[in-house]
């Protein structure tokens, strides 16, 4: 029986369905306690520290798969494609969340950010009248959700360069 080759993308494809699913998970917990509104952001942190681990086990799986042999090219493949992935799919749920689930839910964060900010001296009432355009752009979901694929792909890009030439065997 003759090996198939797996693509970099394929073969990375479930590794962003999961990490994306991941992040679906934490920010509906984060909704349903109502962590979002109180500004707690630590449960992000699990994500900001699974997301390199999934890559760089990935790039690692990848690697065994292919008779231990890994070029850069394909390192970055395997971890731009889990990273645009994973940030696709969180933001089709961040989407559908905003629009059909709860429309109102970004504007409830804003208010209570703002509010902690006014209540701490940070800022001041005219700070945020005068801030009030830039806020609307980007509690936009589409908007959101493009800044945050485009951030993705930067820090996949970054980790899974790392990756690659750490784990880069040619043959």
């Amino acid at each position: 029986m003759e090996t198939q080759d797996l693509s970099p993308g394929k073969f990375s494809r479930n590794y962003g369905v999961y990490l994306g699913m991941f992040l679906i998970i934490i920010a509906v917990m984060m909704y349903v306690t109502g962590m979002q509104i109180q500004g707690k952001q630590w449960p992000m942190y699990l994500f900001y520290i699974l997301f390199p681990v999934v890559i760089f086990y990935a790039i690692n799986k990848y690697k065994a798969h292919n008779s231990n042999l890994l070029s850069l090219s394909e390192a970055l493949k395997v971890g731009l494609s889990i990273a645009i992935v994973s940030a696709l799919v969180f933001s089709v749920y961040s989407i559908i969340f905003n629009y059909i689930v709860d429309p109102e839910f970004i504007q409830q964060v804003a208010n209570a950010e703002i509010e902690r900010q006014l209540e701490s001296g940070k800022i001041t009432e005219e700070m945020v009248e005068k801030s009030a355009s830039i806020r609307e752009i980007f509690t936009n979901p589409i908007i959101g959700s493009a800044v945050w694929i485009a951030l993705s792909a930067l820090f996949g890009l970054i980790y899974s360069l790392i990756a690659g030439l750490v784990m880069k065997k040619e043959a």
